[in-house]
């Protein structure tokens, strides 16, 4: 089979469409079960916890989440979240497009609130807990428009874009509560574009063969510093980065098609399904075959996202 023909087996994840590039996600993990790989989408995203405790990752910083609490993941930030408490863990993701707030014309709120969100200038907060009072109403405007999406109640796309622009109002009506992301310390920038080098060759060749030659080349890094270097970015090695990977990839064509498990283990990069069966029950709780039937905690639902 061609790359092409390959390519064609799983289409790209879309939030939203074209008409309304908004798309929101509840997800629920059983205890022992990862919460989010290390990735990054041009999409901004809001991240609300409702159960369990974690650590939550935004490009070099990482700070404890909990129940109630919430994340603001600008466009082409690295994050991730790595299980703090043992247990289950719950929570909703809003990722959006920022094109969806711009205006039809350059106009005064293009100019005081859409743009400087857009050029990270003037941003919400990372990290956002309900014990400050106007973070707590950022929180709250979160959930009614998760409501609002669940229920697809008539003209829900308005009450969403419009929701999010007094968000945005409220953290420049005081001073202090808006945030410039604009400026990065140049270390970390450099750190956050070689993973970001690395997550993309991964992603464009998961299918293949990948050494640890392969992808410490690329920063260029001798392969024990690439190892060390990954792994106090992503707390995984590079090995087990890419097994989760193909693992989520697999998860996809399992719940989208009707092929073949070693059909889709050979699809995904494993050359041995036995061996892609024991990675995959250690990353999801449960087999390929019952993660397809939805006979496993939270198989019948979109683990993968974004």
């Amino acid at each position: 089979m061609d790359r092409t023909s390959q390519r064609l087996l799983k289409e790209d994840r879309v939030h939203g469409d074209v008409m309304f590039p908004l798309a929101a996600y509840w997800i629920e993990l059983p205890a022992g079960t990862h919460i989010l790989d290390t990735h990054w989408h041009e999409e901004a995203e809001f991240f609300l916890l409702q159960e369990g405790e974690i650590t939550f990752q935004v490009d070099t910083d990482y700070f404890p989440l909990k129940p109630g609490e919430a994340v603001f993941i600008e466009s082409g930030d690295i994050h991730a979240a790595h299980v703090l408490k043992e247990g289950p863990c719950r929570f909703c993701a809003l990722v959006f497009h920022q094109s969806l707030l711009a205006s039809a014309q350059y106009d005064a709120i293009q100019q005081s609130v859409i743009l400087p969100l857009q050029e990270k200038r003037q941003s919400f907060p990372r990290h956002m807990t309900p014990e400050i009072p106007w973070q707590a109403e950022l929180i709250a405007q979160l959930e009614r428009m998760l409501e609002a999406y669940a229920i697809k109640m008539p003209g829900f796309e308005a009450f969403m874009k419009g929701t999010l622009l007094i968000m945005l109002s409220q953290i420049v009506a005081a001073p202090g509560r808006a945030v410039n992301h604009s400026q990065s310390d140049s270390a970390d920038t450099t750190k956050i574009n070689r993973l970001k080098t690395v997550i993309l060759y991964i992603q464009e060749n998961y299918r293949e063969p990948i050494r640890l030659s392969d992808l410490s080349e690329l920063i260029p890094m001798s392969e024990g510093q690439f190892s060390r270097f990954f792994k106090a970015m992503t707390r995984k090695t590079p090995v087990d980065y890419i097994n989760s990977y193909r693992i989520r990839q697999a998860a996809d064509l399992l719940q989208q098609t009707d092929r073949k498990i070693s059909d889709i283990a050979l699809e995904v990069g494993f050359d041995n399904v036995s061996y892609f069966i024991k990675v995959f029950r250690k990353g999801m709780k449960c087999s390929p075959s019952e993660f397809r039937k939805g006979e496993a905690p939270g198989a019948g639902q979109s683990q993968l996202y974004p």
